[in-house]
């Protein structure tokens, strides 16, 4: 997954950077020591957007990150969060898996807990290949579709 997940985030943070200029996008941003896979920063405002394309733990950054908030380790006067998961945590019969399902738990209760912060979960319309396998099809049109759903999330968040 690595260099695909690298061309996903340097995709995405090129959309966001033209369609979101009021925010200094870049990849593999630090967060209070977090890394964050894409993030957008400017006049108080943190967008940090993480992208799970077949994590285990998907809820782990994420958690870090709300936990970094709590403690007012970040600075930002506010912080939006936008958790992108791909098609990989869908479930044949249909919803999603409990993978995402925490992940989602663990932001809305973040986002009700902490006063100046959003969570956004977001579906990528991709498969993602396992490691070494081929890109799918329309991956770049998925990913710029999900990259215009940010930028609405962080013109407005």
């Amino acid at each position: 997954m690595g260099r695909f997940a690298d061309e996903g985030s340097a995709l995405l943070c090129d959309h966001l950077a033209s369609a979101v200029p009021d925010l200094a996008w870049s990849t593999e941003r630090s967060v209070a020591g977090t890394p964050v896979d894409v993030a957008g920063d400017g006049d108080g405002v943190l967008v940090a957007v993480e992208l799970e394309w077949r994590r285990a733990d998907p809820s782990d950054n994420a958690a870090k990150l709300f936990r970094h908030l709590a403690e007012g380790t970040v600075d930002a006067d506010r912080v939006v969060v936008v958790h992108l998961f791909t098609r990989y945590y869908d479930l044949a019969r249909g919803g999603v898996s409990a993978k995402r399902e925490n992940a989602e738990f663990v932001g809305r209760v973040a986002a009700r807990t902490l006063e100046r912060f959003s969570y956004h979960p977001v579906t990528v319309a991709l498969d993602p290949p396992k490691r070494g396998g081929e890109r799918p099809d329309g991956w770049r049109e998925a990913v710029d579709e999900a990259a215009a759903t940010v930028a609405e999330i962080a013109g407005c968040g």
